[in-house]
């Protein structure tokens, strides 16, 4: 079977390019021209079949990712199924799977075989788990046997780290950053140079990954090793050096009629945002951009939901595609269910808040709906459409008013209650 890419490319018409038309209120011949550019990826591995499609780029509405996954210390894998569901009940389009230890394959099929949201997945992470000896050992063909692994498993995105060569590792070492590698595959794959000497094995056998993803139809989701961990290393010759590399990978991977994701900053300062992503879509090509954050101060732990919505909102209103959620939990352990819900209502509101500021078809008639609902006081109404009806609801089950047609902020002062007995002719009675 083709790609999504080759098959646009000869003009072809996919069922999931006609499910993510539909999807986005778009014309299905400009979605396939998208494709066809790189300017749209869809990820779909043809072995997940329960995978309801979604497209991630331009012109289409931010689409937002959810990691999870076990770790040593957090190894139940109910609990991440649990997590697995209320993200897609959620509404995320995106499921990324980092286990880092326990029965990981066991875990990565039984989402490709009951998920319907897109599935991503770190093989680097895997490979430590899976083959279970010293970094230092594991070969260069051992690294891409575990993408062949994912890929046949059915996963319909992998972030692989090949823009760290080792020219970057050097560079790095002698610019001095403050907090040094954050990515945990990059700093993997930076120790595995340092320790054998080898070149990054993903950059050099680069061929041999997208012969596997081409084979499968995986989106390849070009890795940051190098974003800035805190505000201090943003936009310094590490993080730059790697995007421009990843620009001439991704026009690689496209003359190989594979799909591509780009990886994008973590920690970055307001005011740096709309040039990053301008860098990216500039040099990249218009690929779609995958943002963590980004965040924009460093000394929230326990509200890093709240610092990486602020920057997901300015970095898709400035053309990042895809946003990676980011839990109250980030930097201080694995997000538990409630951590999660809270990274996920977060993440939804910059990327839909984004999405009005870019004209999105359709992004601003939700607000109009709610308005609406407000202006009537129909409270019911207000609830359906919340972002998180449950806790909308709740928080007014918890406060009654003396009066329905208002809440227990304002009473019988309630501006809209008023307003609309004023204009309707009816006395204002506020005593």
């Amino acid at each position: 079977m083709a790609t999504q890419r080759k098959a646009a490319r000869e003009g072809i018409v996919t069922p999931q390019m006609e499910a993510v038309a539909r999807e986005e209120g778009t014309e299905v011949q400009e979605l396939r021209e998208l494709v066809a550019e790189g300017k749209v990826a869809i990820p779909a591995n043809h072995r997940h079949t329960c995978l309801v499609p979604h497209g991630v780029g331009h012109a289409l509405k931010t689409k937002i990712n959810v990691n999870l996954g076990t770790s040593r210390d957090c190894v139940n894998l109910d609990v991440e199924m649990e997590k697995v569901q209320k993200a897609v009940e959620m509404g995320a389009e995106s499921i990324m799977d980092l286990s880092s230890f326990g029965d990981t394959a066991a875990f990565r099929r039984k989402l490709v075989q009951e998920c319907p949201a897109i599935i991503g997945t770190v093989p680097i992470y895997d490979a430590i788990v899976y083959y279970n000896k010293p970094l230092q050992e594991i070969t260069a063909k051992e690294w891409l046997d575990v993408v062949h692994m994912h890929a046949e498993d059915g996963v319909d995105f992998m972030t692989i780290h090949c823009g760290i060569t080792k020219a970057t590792g050097e560079r790095f070492k002698k610019a001095g950053r403050l907090t040094n590698i954050v990515s945990r595959g990059g700093s993997l794959i930076f120790a595995w140079m340092e320790m054998t000497g080898q070149e990054n094995p993903f950059y050099e056998y680069y061929d041999e990954v997208l012969e596997i993803c081409a084979q499968y139809d995986v989106t390849i989701s070009l890795g940051d090793a190098c974003r800035p961990g805190c505000i201090a290393d943003s936009t310094d010759i590490s993080q730059i050096e790697e995007l421009v590399t990843l620009a001439e990978l991704t026009q690689r991977a496209w003359d190989r009629d594979v799909q591509v994701i780009i990886e994008g900053p973590g920690h970055m300062p307001l005011n740096e945002i709309a040039a990053n992503m301008q860098l990216q879509q500039k040099i990249c090509k218009g690929a779609p951009f995958y943002v963590l954050g980004p965040i924009v101060t460093d000394v929230a732990p326990g509200y890093d939901h709240i610092t990486s919505a602020i920057g997901g909102a300015i970095a898709a209103s400035a053309g990042a595609s895809f946003l990676c959620y980011v839990t109250p939990a980030e930097h201080l352990r694995l997000p538990t269910l409630d951590d999660m819900k809270e990274g996920i209502i977060a993440s939804k509101i910059a990327a839909h808040a984004a999405d009005i500021a870019k004209g999105i078809k359709g992004a601003a008639d939700w607000d109009r709906q709610m308005s609406t609902a407000r202006k009537n006081l129909d409270w019911d109404e207000m609830f359906r459409l919340a972002m998180d009806p449950e806790k909308a609801r709740r928080y007014r089950e918890e406060s009654k008013p003396e009066h329905e047609d208002s809440c227990s902020m304002c009473g019988k002062m309630c501006a809209v209650r008023n307003m609309n007995a004023i204009l309707n002719g009816t006395a204002v009675d506020v005593v």
